[in-house]
């Protein structure tokens, strides 16, 4: 079985999907649309039109060659792959497709069009109106580990005692709400260290998640976030508005919570920081790896191929872990 796959930007979690088929024996090819995407402290540096017109003509060609499938990752890979005649399509919504995208109708007709949907996240699944599976992304549990905090902090070359909290993502991202994690810091009684990650490599994340006395999550939309599965893996606390799946993730972790509001999230954090303790949550987001993902794709695969006409999708639910 050979799949040809779709992507915008090879994110930390479409990674792990490659891993995923990599277990299951799959040979793949990973194409991705030209240009950048990328947040960074002042904004968001995003592909033009141009690029995606670009896009296409790669496309094509490769669904000539001797693929069994295409497989489209985020929604606008997807009318590309819908638009080559030969292959059967499988598309993997990430979730922002649906939220203040001025292409969602182009994107929902391309979706409705596929052979098979994956999401995500449960969440996720009221959002597509046809049949899906549901698929988590599961955590490198090997580079996402728990390490002392001073030893952490010692290959940074951070203070040992003064307190820090991550903000995983760059601040010119508008959906991670950076001004809402500087309003809840500044409001701490003690002073704390707000540190924005612009431009981390992945690999450095959980150092940086092991050096921080908690991980602060502001986002006002989220199909996950998985950073907090990853901070979660690390044993890190970690405060978060309730987006995506955080709720569920959080739930009976020690030491991490939720908050809808500044004084909200504020208390969260100073609970956290009084505490000076880790999270405990590892077990609970490393049952779920890259094999069970591999075994989950290959099904979906395999009915894919099984079933070349499009116009009679079946429904199939599939179940797994958080």
């Amino acid at each position: 079985m050979r799949i040809l796959k779709l992507v915008t930007t090879r994110r930390s979690f479409y990674r792990a999907q490659e891993a995923a088929l990599d277990a299951a024996n799959i040979e793949y090819t990973t194409v991705t649309v030209p240009g950048t995407h990328r947040g960074h402290e002042d904004g968001v540096e995003q592909r033009s039109v141009w690029d995606y017109l670009r896009f296409y003509p790669t496309v094509l060609r490769k669904s000539l060659s001797e693929y069994d499938i295409v497989h489209a990752n985020f929604g606008l890979t997807a009318p590309f792959a819908v638009a080559q005649p030969r292959l059967p399509v499988v598309v993997s919504l990430w979730g922002s497709e649906f939220h203040e995208n001025k292409y969602e109708a182009l994107i929902a007709s391309a979706t409705k069009r596929a052979d098979e949907v994956i999401v995500p996240s449960q969440m996720m699944r009221r959002c597509v109106r046809r049949d899906n599976h549901y698929i988590p992304y599961p955590i490198d549990g090997d580079l996402f580990s728990p390490m002392s905090k001073a030893e952490a902090r010692s290959k940074l070359g951070w203070d040992a005692d003064e307190p820090v909290v991550l903000f995983p993502s760059a601040p010119g991202r508008p959906e991670k709400n950076y001004r809402l994690a500087e309003r809840v810091v500044e409001g701490v009684a003690q002073p704390v260290r707000l540190y924005p990650c612009i431009d981390e490599p992945y690999e450095r994340m959980p150092l940086l998640m092991n050096a921080s006395d908690a991980v602060l999550v502001t986002s006002t939309y989220e199909t996950g976030p998985m950073v907090v599965k990853e901070a979660v893996a690390c044993n890190v606390p970690v405060v978060s508005t309730p987006v995506g799946f955080v709720s569920d993730v959080l739930d009976g972790v020690a030491n991490s919570s939720t908050g809808k509001s500044a004084e909200e999230l504020r208390a969260a954090l100073e609970t956290v920081l009084d505490a000076n303790a880790r999270a405990d949550g590892r077990h609970k987001v490393v049952a779920y790896d890259v094999a069970d993902m591999g075994a989950q794709l290959r099904r979906v695969y395999e009915r894919c191929t099984d079933r070349r006409q499009r116009s009679e999708p079946v429904s199939v639910e599939i179940s797994t872990p958080q």
